[in-house]
């Protein structure tokens, strides 16, 4: 029989929970007994105006169905007031979900400043600023669980999303450090990257995908995550539609050349296929085995 996957006497913060994704993180984690911290600054999907309806609406479900819940309507880039929302109203917090986001879609030659800070404000600057709160605490009860929200359009790359795949793949680049430096104090860091049918998204799927792709099919993965259940860390997930499944990096085997005599151009173009080629390819885990095959070249020609 499995073990049930609970929260009591956990706190929850879900940053952008007004709505969409982050609305379903927060109701899915209150229906296992989280108290939580609706975090909505109420926003457009621009990253203008603000609302303090979205994140009182969700705190008004949790309760209406016996959970308990408080909003918080700062912005991400205050994060140590939604931290402190939770500490004011619950004495601690366990679980980070840094779920906010927006969008300023443009392709690159047409990109003004503005769409490309206010997306790093938001998507970069407010997760660390909410997960730097939180992170001395964290540490200090030996426990905790961090959850970033990448996206397939830092993966892969995205039409006119340079600044939103910039934001998205550094939140992973944070995810990695994070996992290694909170591990000790049993801090585990996943990140997702999720599709799921959403006023961000709206619009951009094809309406009859759009239905399909319910929100409510992303937060399972994210509770689990968020329990103690999970062991995992360090991990990145795509996740939509039902469907689950792990992303890692993949590297070429690669060309060696001679660090003493030197190479040149000509030498790589020669060699170009055997760089590119991904048959047998290698899967570092970290930076000691990502550095395993340029060591064993300079070994190679060092007598």
């Amino acid at each position: 029989m499995r073990e049930a996957v609970r929260f009591e006497d956990q706190v929850v913060i879900v940053t952008g929970a007004g709505g969409g994704l982050g609305r379903d993180h927060a109701l899915l984690f209150a229906r296992h007994g989280a108290r939580v911290v609706v975090n909505d600054l109420g926003g457009s999907t621009h990253g203008e105006g603000a609302n303090a309806s979205a994140a009182d609406k969700v705190v008004a479900e949790i309760r209406e169905a016996g959970g308990t819940a408080v909003a918080s309507h700062d912005s991400v880039t205050d994060g140590e007031r939604i931290v402190q929302a939770a500490l004011d109203n619950f004495g601690r917090v366990d679980v980070v979900v840094n779920n906010a986001g927006i969008l300023r879609d443009k392709t690159f030659h047409k990109m003004e400043d503005a769409d490309w800070d206010l997306v790093y404000r938001v998507h970069v600057e407010g997760a660390y600023k909410v997960t730097r709160a939180a992170w001395p605490h964290l540490r200090e009860q030996n426990y905790g669980r961090v959850i970033f929200t990448a996206s397939t359009s830092g993966i892969y790359g995205n039409f006119g999303q340079s600044n939103y795949g910039m934001a998205k793949l550094g939140l992973y680049g944070l995810t990695r450090t994070l996992a290694i430096e909170g591990r000790k104090n049993n801090i585990l860091v996943n990140a997702i990257a999720p599709t799921g049918g959403t006023r961000m998204t709206e619009g951009l799927i094809p309406p009859q995908v759009f239905e399909q792709l319910k929100p409510e099919l992303v937060s399972p993965l994210v509770v689990y995550l968020g329990s103690g259940a999970c062991q995992d860390t360090s991990g990145l997930f795509e996740v939509g539609g039902g469907w689950i499944g792990k992303v890692r990096w993949e590297r070429s085997l690669g060309a060696g050349f001679d660090p003493r005599a030197g190479f040149s151009p000509e030498d790589v173009a020669a060699q170009w296929q055997r760089i590119c080629d991904f048959e047998g390819a290698a899967h570092p885990a970290d930076n000691l085995e990502a550095l395993k095959e340029m060591m064993e070249n300079l070994q190679r020609y060092a007598s």
